[in-house]
């Protein structure tokens, strides 16, 4: 199937199942809002004529969302839309989408709130544990409502591998050598997690080198972070989900003890109990290379098996084929184009107080990068035929790529671990937390709050 992100859209909806969850209190908006996805169709012209009439743009969040869904109903709800903002983009929902994003200072009306919920949980119940009314009001969530975005599953519709069945490397016959993985080393507990299989699941909760951590990776924005999961002051590890919704083409996962939303990109709650928590995950480090290039320099390494608990095709290259060989997005979000193409491949670090990102290619034809990010020196070694690059602090060393490896200024040679660059008189320096991404995702989130390498 050809990648649209329109079409996707749309075909994704079409199924969605009409709300069923009353809502008490009268409110002729609401009123109107319901009728465009049921009711007599009379009733449906007349409830249009009457958003039209009271003239304000603060019911087109919730006309957005009917939109989706209304497949017979969607020409008369555009209709309105147009009136009441003077935009034309007719029934293209992408458009319409990224329109609301753009105008943040139109607040929606308060019967939103129960609108949505009706909506979503006619799709999923389930989401009843994500979306409580006293969680969704404006001054009390970090994200807009408006913009919270069905991604097309159910709640746990893309299953998390909780602790999941590892291999040893002589024992995955099943990968080939220019597979990527994700590669995570501490304490000595080496494990790669193949994209083919994670595409599929984008979350992983395990104990590693005996500490707790977490692998979100959003197929939507290219990335995959790994986070601690021990956070001071809770007395267990939190545990992570797909909730089945998005933010700017960006997963929302769940923590199963709070059923709070965060944000897969920051690491930080943004919907539910945890909101104004002040919790920000710490990031570990990890890094995206071939099953080849991991295999041969981490000969104990386990990897996952195939053995997963679920049935899907976890060959080579089938999860998300189209989307990943398309330049396009499958949901909405802005994105400046100017520099860089939305699908472009950066490498991010948001450390020391400061957000950096480097774009692969420059790291073409020059493999080691001297650079810092605010006042901290890094080294960054990078492949971009691998998607591949790690960064550690520096000190005042400068180095280079050599024949033999990595050399600093006065020669000597530096061996290169995935916790430490390790000088020849034992010097230890640091790795620093960082991942890929797409361009779209670390500009939609960080934009002008970061720097960006060779800009």
């Amino acid at each position: 199937m050809s990648m649209s992100r329109r079409g996707f859209a749309g075909m994704i909806g079409a199924g969605a199942m009409a709300p069923g969850v009353l809502w008490a209190q009268q409110d002729p908006v609401l009123d109107a809002l319901r009728s465009t996805l049921s009711g007599r169709r009379t009733a449906f012209e007349a409830q249009m004529a009457y958003l039209k009439d009271r003239g304000q743009p603060d019911v087109v969040a919730g006309l957005l969302t009917a939109m989706r869904y209304a497949d017979r109903r969607r020409d008369e709800i555009v209709e309105v839309m147009e009136a009441l903002t003077g935009q034309r983009h007719g029934n293209d929902w992408f458009e319409w989408k990224l329109w609301q994003e753009r105008n943040p200072q139109i607040v929606p009306h308060p019967s939103l709130i129960p609108f949505k919920r009706e909506v979503l949980l006619g799709i999923d119940p389930h989401f009843d544990l994500f979306l409580r009314p006293e969680y969704l009001q404006r001054d009390k969530m970090k994200i807009r409502l408006e913009e919270i975005a069905w991604g097309g599953v159910y709640k746990d519709g893309i299953p998390s591998l909780d602790n999941p069945t590892l291999i040893s490397a002589s024992n995955a016959g099943y990968l080939k050598g220019d597979d990527l993985v994700f590669g995570v080393a501490i304490n000595g507990d080496e494990r790669a997690y193949p994209l083919r299989i994670m595409g599929w699941h984008e979350m992983f909760n395990e104990v590693i080198g005996g500490v707790p951590v977490a692998l979100a990776y959003c197929t939507l924005c290219g990335s995959g972070i790994l986070f601690e999961t021990q956070v001071a002051g809770r007395r267990k590890p939190f545990i992570f989900g797909s909730s089945g919704f998005l933010y700017r083409s960006n997963k929302l996962m769940f923590d199963r003890e709070t059923h709070s939303l965060w944000n897969q990109y920051t690491g930080k709650p943004v919907v539910g109990p945890l909101a104004n928590s002040g919790i920000t995950l710490k990031q570990r480090p990890v890094v995206i290379t071939t099953w080849d290039s991991w295999r041969a320099s981490h000969p104990k390494t386990r990897v996952l098996s195939l053995n997963t608990g679920h049935r899907r095709n976890y060959g080579s290259g089938v999860v998300y084929r189209d989307y990943f060989a398309s330049s396009e997005l499958m949901f909405p979000a802005t994105v400046d184009q100017s520099r860089h193409r939305q699908k472009d491949y950066i490498f991010a670090v948001r450390q020391f107080g400061a957000a950096r990102a480097w774009p692969l290619d420059v790291f073409k034809g020059k493999p080691v990068i001297n650079d810092a990010i605010g006042q901290t020196p890094l080294v960054l070694i990078g492949d971009p035929k691998e998607r591949s690059v790690r960064a550690y602090e520096r000190k005042s060393h400068v180095f280079r790529a050599t024949q033999d490896g990595l050399q600093d200024s006065a020669g000597n040679g530096w061996t290169l671990t995935e916790e430490a660059l390790i000088g020849p008189d034992g010097t230890r320096l640091p790795r620093v937390a960082g991942h890929i991404s797409y361009w779209f995702a670390w500009d939609n989130y960080l934009g002008d709050a970061a720097s960006v390498y060779g800009e």
